[in-house]
């Protein structure tokens, strides 16, 4: 894909291949005592292009993680943080590990180990190397990085930068837990907004009403599927996990069933909707929206030509194959791809590391100021009228919506709609006005691959 794009550019001799290639990939093999003896794991920290430092990339716990894929991902990375102008690196880590057959403590103790053997080789660090949580980790294994990387690194003011996605109350940002999945939303509602995209798509309408399919019902999938129908009116038709999938023509409940997950450990036997045991069946249903939210590759050169579907929005990193992408595009599916599509996770820890670094939550300087001047406002409005006898008053929701200033959730969700917003309307300028380029994805990489270039022709390089 990089390739691809890459072809329709004039970058300067060996710079294609510079951008192209891992810097370098760390393994470390480590052992941990744990019920009587020694457990020996192996992790990997790949840092994907240094153009822009600190690099950025998530931490996955997974027996599937290898090195070729912590390489593709910290590749992935770079384009992304490049695509939505966040001024990080492309970096990706991996524990080969199962964290369902481990204990909480025996976890703690593992991720306290690794992070030493990181931190040892400057590859956990505010200023050079900031990880986040992916698959398999989330806020606890955050934090218990956090405070390792702290004990070894006491003189280190900003010590709780070096990850992102931490706990609220140990330096977190609120919208951080629901930052891709809301991610994923805006930029549904940005392709909305733009009828070539649409028509493109063979799309009409609005998001209210569009039947949506999602595979996976983790963080990024349960928060894209909750917000898209519950504040777009969009109907959830199936959702595909691990034990199978559920559909209902009229829509799902995506709280009762993330409930129902949690309770019974799948989807089966799931009241008012109907079972079947083929999970990946569900990505071949009928839908207008098709939302790959788990893993990689779920969408294939076997299974593409029967997805009947016009929009796949990925949600998971790398969910249609290179080979399932071709076949898609021929048959006129447009594809919202991954590198944007799932970008707000990585916009969000963006704004955590800046608060780490500030040593201040957003909107404590000012909200309180804004609450005054609006109310300044309000109430010369009203004064107005009772001088005139208009006998005219505002609505109190107007009132209670207006005079409310900002807190931090609200500027964070603001910030990241802009994001996807600006990165959006940068790929389809590449799109619409470049006649060899038909697609999202080819038009992501050229904007993306040119900016990296831009990086390193200012460095001299």
């Amino acid at each position: 894909m990089f390739t691809h794009a890459a072809s329709f550019m004039d970058l300067a001799p060996g710079l294609e291949e510079k951008i192209r290639v891992c810097n370098s990939t760390y393994t470390v093999r480590f052992g941990v005592r744990l019920r009587g003896q020694i457990h020996t794991f192996t992790g990997y920290r790949s840092v994907h292009s240094e153009h822009m430092e600190p690099v950025k990339g998530g931490i996955r716990y997974s027996l599937d993680v290898t090195q070729d894929e912590v390489e593709a991902l910290a590749a992935l990375m770079t384009y992304k943080c490049s695509l939505v102008e966040v001024p990080f690196g492309g970096s990706k880590g991996g524990l080969c590990i199962d964290p369902r057959a481990w204990e909480e403590h025996e976890l703690e103790a593992i991720t306290r180990r690794f992070t030493y053997e990181l931190s040892r080789r400057n590859l956990i660090s505010p200023s050079q190397n900031v990880p986040a949580p992916d698959m398999g980790t989330g806020e606890r294994e955050m934090a218990w990085m956090a405070d390792a990387y702290k004990r070894l690194h006491p003189d280190d003011i900003n010590a709780r930068g070096c990850v992102t996605g931490k706990p609220l109350s140990f330096g977190g940002i609120a919208g951080r837990v629901e930052a891709t999945g809301r991610g994923v939303q805006y930029a549904i509602h940005e392709f909305f907004r733009h009828p070539d995209a649409m028509k493109a798509a063979g799309i009409e309408g609005g998001v209210a009403g569009k039947r949506i399919v999602v595979q996976g019902l983790g963080n990024v999938g349960y928060h894209a599927a909750k917000f898209l129908s519950t504040e777009d009116d969009a109907r959830i038709i199936a959702v595909a996990e691990r034990d199978g999938a559920v559909m209902n023509p009229n829509g799902l409940n995506i709280d009762e069933l993330r409930l129902h997950i949690a309770e019974t450990g799948g989807v089966r036997d799931f009241p008012g909707a109907e079972y079947t045991q083929h999970s990946l069946g569900a990505l071949e249903l009928e839908c207008d929206i098709l939302i790959p939210a788990a893993v990689e590759g779920v969408i294939n050169a076997e299974n593409a030509d029967r997805i009947q579907t016009r929009l796949i929005v990925e949600a998971a990193n790398g969910p249609v194959t290179a080979e399932a992408d071709s076949i898609l595009k021929k048959r006129g599916v447009v594809i919202i791809p991954d590198m944007y599509a799932n970008a707000g996770g990585v916009t969000v820890s963006y704004f955590e590391w800046v608060k780490n670094l500030t040593h201040m939550r957003f909107g404590r300087m000012e909200r309180r100021e804004q609450e005054a001047r609006h109310l300044t406002l309000v109430n010369e409005l009203e004064r107005l009228s009772a001088d005139r006898g208009l006998g005219w008053t505002l609505s109190s929701n107007f009132k209670d919506r207006y005079l409310r200033g900002a807190s931090e959730l609200e500027l964070v969700r603001s910030g990241l709609d802009d994001t996807m917003r600006g990165a959006f309307q940068s790929m389809a300028e590449i799109w619409h006005t470049n006649d060899r380029v038909d697609d999202l994805r080819t038009a992501a990489y050229i904007v993306s691959i040119d900016r990296i270039s831009q990086s390193y022709r200012a460095m001299g390089l």
